[in-house]
This record gives C-alpha cells, sequence and structure tokens, in this order.
C-alpha cells in the first residue's frame, strides 16, 4: 500500500503533466485562432511579405525609398476621376522630374491660363522627386512695361507656383526665359531688358528654390545643382548667344568632381539647339552656333538638354545629345514644321531609371484631354533651317528615301544627317 507521500507526488505529477499539455497546445493552436477570428489566411507573414511593393534595381539603397501613395487632396482626386479609363500613371524610375515650360499669357499678365493650375494640381498624384522649368514663368520683354508691373507678375508666379512648390517641400531647378530676362543686347552691347534681369535676379535671390545648389556662380542666369545621382547645369538661353567667357564656365562645370561622380548629366535652357515648330524656324529663335554647343555638350557627356521656346513637345535626338523640346503650359500652341497636326498644350514626366540604357522614359500629356502622347503621334523627324531632329525612339536608316531627299533638297546633306 502506497504512503501519503507517494501519492501525493502522484497526484502533483499528473496535474503537471496535463498542465503542459495544455499549454503546448494553446501555443501551437494560437494562430489557427487568429486567423479563424480574422478570416486572415494561415501564411499571414509570408502573404504579408509578398504584398510589399519590390524595387528591382542595380541602384543604392538610397533609390529604394520609393514615396508611398497615399489619399488625393479633392482638386488633384477631381481631375484624375475626370479622365475617361483614368488617368495613366507611369511606372516610376529612380528619380521622377515634372517638366514644365512657358507658363505665361499675354505680356504684362499677371494671370495663368488652367492648364497651369492643373499641372500644378496633378503633381500630388505624380508624386515627382523635383520640379523643372525651361524659362517663360512670367510674360515680361516688352519695353513699356514699368518696374512695379514686372514685380506684380513675380508676385503672381510666386503666389501661384513657387509658393505652393515651397510648401509642398518640392525642389525647383529653372532655367529663365526671353519673357523672364532676356539677355538680348543692343548694338552698344548693353542689355535691351535691363530692368527685366534685375528684377528677375532680385526676386530669386530672395526666394530659394529649393534645390541643392553645386555652384552657384551667377545665379539665376548660370549655376549647377544636383539631386542624388542627377547633376544639372542651368545656362542663360534666354537669347541666342552665350558669351566666350560663360561657355568657358560651362566647360569648367561639365568637368567640376559633382559633374563627374554624377550618373547623368541635365542641361537646362530656354531657347532650343534646333527649331520645331513654325514661327521659331529662323535665326534667333534657336541658340547661335549650334554644332559647336552640341559637340561641347557630347564631349562633356551631357545627356539631355531640355527647351523650352518652342510652344511644342518633341522629343528629339541628334548625335549622342537627347533633346527634350518641352511643350508649354501657358498661351500660344504651336504646329510642328511640316506637319497638319494641330497644336497642343502639354507637360512631361521624365523618370531616370539608373540601369535602363536609355536613362530617361517621358511620359506626356495633353493638358486638354488629359491623354498620354505617344511617340508614334508625332513626326518621325523635323527639318529646320539648321538641322533635322528625328524622333527619339528614331533612327536615319528609318527614314524613307523621300523623306531623306527632301530634308536634303532644303538643307543640303551636311544638315539632314543625325
Amino acid at each position: 500500500m502506497l504512503s501519503w507521500q507517494m501519492s501525493l507526488r502522484i497526484f502533483l505529477g499528473i496535474i503537471t503533466g496535463l498542465a503542459t499539455a495544455l499549454i503546448l497546445h494553446a501555443c501551437q493552436a494560437e494562430p489557427n485562432a487568429l486567423n479563424n477570428g480574422s478570416n486572415v489566411s494561415p501564411n499571414i507573414s509570408s502573404s504579408a511579405e509578398a504584398n510589399k511593393v519590390a524595387v528591382v534595381s542595380k541602384s543604392p539603397d538610397k533609390y529604394q525609398d520609393k514615396p508611398k501613395k497615399t489619399e488625393l487632396p479633392p482638386a488633384t482626386k477631381a481631375i484624375v476621376d475626370s479622365v475617361p479609363n483614368g488617368l495613366y500613371d507611369p511606372p516610376r524610375g529612380d528619380i521622377r522630374l515634372a517638366v514644365i515650360s512657358d507658363l505665361n499669357s499675354s505680356y504684362g499678365s499677371t494671370d495663368y491660363e488652367p492648364e497651369v493650375d492643373k499641372g500644378l494640381a496633378l503633381l500630388p498624384f505624380w508624386q515627382p522627386d523635383m520640379v523643372v522649368c525651361s524659362g517663360d514663368m512670367v510674360a515680361g520683354q516688352y519695353p513699356s512695361l514699368t518696374e512695379d508691373q514686372i514685380k506684380a507678375m513675380w508676385a503672381a508666379f510666386d503666389d501661384r507656383i513657387a509658393a505652393p512648390l515651397r510648401k509642398a517641400k518640392l525642389p525647383y531647378g529653372f532655367t529663365v526665359g526671353n519673357h523672364d530676362a532676356s539677355s538680348a543686347r543692343g548694338i552698344a552691347g548693353k542689355f535691351l531688358f535691363a530692368r527685366d534681369r534685375d528684377v528677375a535676379s532680385k526676386y530669386w535671390n530672395a526666394h530659394d528654390p529649393g534645390v541643392e545648389f553645386v555652384d552657384r556662380f551667377e545665379f539665376p542666369f548660370y549655376y549647377t545643382f544636383k539631386y542624388k545621382d542627377v547633376f544639372f547645369l542651368t545656362w542663360d538661353g534666354s537669347s541666342d548667344l552665350i558669351p566666350k567667357d560663360k561657355l568657358e564656365w560651362v566647360e569648367k562645370a561639365l568637368q567640376s568632381p559633382a559633374a563627374k561622380a554624377a550618373k547623368i548629366k541635365i542641361l537646362l535652357g530656354h531657347l532650343p539647339l534646333y527649331a520645331v515648330t513654325v514661327g521659331r524656324d529662323e535665326p534667333g529663335e534657336v541658340m547661335a552656333n549650334t554644332e559647336q554647343l552640341r559637340a561641347m555638350l557630347e564631349r562633356n557627356n551631357v545627356h539631355t538638354y531640355i527647351s523650352g521656346h518652342d510652344h511644342g513637345y518633341y522629343p528629339a535626338h541628334k548625335g549622342k545629345l537627347q533633346l527634350l523640346h518641352t511643350g508649354l503650359l501657358g498661351s500660344g500652341p504651336r504646329p510642328y514644321i511640316g506637319s497638319s497636326m494641330p497644336p497642343r498644350k502639354t507637360m512631361t514626366i521624365m523618370d531616370i531609371n539608373f540601369s535602363s540604357p536609355e536613362l530617361t522614359t517621358y511620359t506626356t500629356y495633353d493638358m486638354k484631354t488629359m491623354q498620354k502622347i505617344n511617340y508614334e503621334e508625332l513626326p518621325k523627324s523635323i527639318s529646320a533651317h539648321n538641322g533635322i531632329v528625328l524622333r527619339r525612339d528614331v533612327k536615319m536608316e528609318d527614314l524613307s528615301a523621300s523623306e531623306r531627299s527632301n530634308c536634303e533638297s532644303r538643307l543640303g546633306a551636311n544638315l539632314c544627317s543625325a
């Protein structure tokens, strides 16, 4: 017969065993109990991991932090919802630029076209890292405008465009246009629009555009800045001629340590190298010494020249240089040279992908319809007085014999090569 001490030990052992078994069972059953209570898949951990957005890139980790889509402001949502079949949302690159140009209306105007407001309202949808502008932010270059009128235009620009960008903490890289601060000179060598230039300079030196300057040199006319691995140079293309000493600075800046360390170099200037629209196809409306400038830019590995002034979007290339002729948001869109296509207002989103051979991708919208403009809608090439440019996706051999001969008969063989 067992002693009472032995019986107590057996009883306690049984109780301890039962408790342990219950605890183990509870631990094993806990995930299923959570799933049953919340209707979540048993593979909750792996499912959550699979739903994360994967950024496949050979770029450094600093390009992995893509902005997350948030609830759109009412004005933005109203525009997005108004687009039949939805507003196209392009795949995001490592860095995204919203490219705008030629915002101005008639001379002296302190108001802006609806498309300017629409472009700004859509920035929360596109979520760019930076906004860049290829000039003509106000409507100057008119001799009878007083200093007060010019200041009023810049105050309107600040109220409608610059201040909202500052509030959104969006850097604004820009170049001045002929209506902002024309560098045209008279016979005596003095600036014809010195008042415009003085007011523009004072405005920009009192308002931080939020960029990371590399060299302020003669800001806002000549300067360099960077964003991560992108190096930007701005030159004063508000008239057709850049002085020799300024070109020496350009070459020096493009060979600077910051420029050499960058993965892509982008130039901002107002006048293009080659004309693409009606009314701009003449000397003085494009940069002078075009071929020498292009050779210098190619020699210094500039990837893209972003320009305005022509009031027509055309994605082109010439030699090794990409040419983004930016469309306008303001008044006065122009038709292409030699084309019956109706003019339209546009805005471009440029995505920079460092793992892509092309480096850049353009998504351009017709700002009336908000439909994406495909390359195939545009002329394969445009022949202006100072040379032919090819659409970005077109090679010279893609042109027909008649297309090449038409150019050569007008311009000669030398200007009809790309």
